[in-house]
């Protein structure tokens, strides 16, 4: 599988970053708010409902808000070393509306204003990257996604398109079905073809989300990620 071509050289990465999650109260975010704070980072978090954010930690401070209140996300993106996005749809076939592919718009446009760089988010296998080789099976998902829940592969294809095209340091992780389960301690991430694209432990998901704040291998691509 081919890699994207890595950012120059030379740039340092703080031992201790500040970081401004998105999606804090979703059962992956949840998880990343988790590792970030326990290696050490601080943490912003815009939450909607903060009763859902179960962690007390000195080094987290929470913003509630809506995630149309675009003041709100420029204080909460404001100084911020990196930015990751673990917002993701609701599996609703009832689902019309895009406030989510909107909300990253807004993420989008405070980053610029506030010159930071780097953003990583989740997308879904749906989602193809030119360096894909999918087969059979990976053409269908979208197909039966599109037929289930065509709400929900909107939002995905909206957020995705905001992340590609925001002239930004992104990478855009795609998973295929994330299931609670232990941590198994093994990754592949690449392109559809190889040898990703099985479910995915969430534990694991979070974690590579984090680990992509000090990996520069995927900046400017969007890896199917599996265990």
């Amino acid at each position: 599988m081919s890699a994207p071509t890595p950012r120059a050289a030379g740039a340092r990465v703080p031992a201790s970053m500040d970081v401004t999650v998105f999606g804090a109260t979703g059962k992956i975010g949840h998880l990343v708010v988790e590792q970030l704070l326990e290696a050490g980072h601080h943490v912003r978090a815009l939450v909607r409902s903060p009763a859902k954010l179960t962690i007390e930690d000195d080094h987290l401070e929470v913003i509630v808000a809506e995630l149309d209140d675009a003041p709100a996300i420029r204080k909460a993106v404001d100084g911020a070393d990196a930015v990751i996005s673990a917002l993701g749809p609701a599996i609703d076939p009832f689902l019309r509306s895009g406030p989510l592919t909107e909300a990253t718009r807004t993420i989008v446009a405070a980053m610029h204003e506030s010159g930071v760089r780097r953003l990583i988010a989740l997308a879904t296998v749906s989602v193809p990257d030119p360096r894909d080789r999918p087969g059979l099976i990976d053409r269908l998902v979208p197909v039966g996604i599109g037929l289930l829940i065509p709400g929900a592969l909107r939002e995905i294809q909206g957020i995705s398109e905001v992340v590609t095209t925001s002239e930004l340091d992104w990478t855009l992780a795609r998973i295929t079905a994330p299931i609670d389960i232990p941590p198994n301690g093994t990754l592949r991430a690449g392109f559809l073809g190889g040898d990703v694209g099985a479910p995915m432990a969430r534990t694991d998901v979070a974690a590579f989300l984090v680990g992509q704040l000090t990996d520069d291998r995927f900046v400017g691509a969007s890896p199917a990620i599996s265990n």
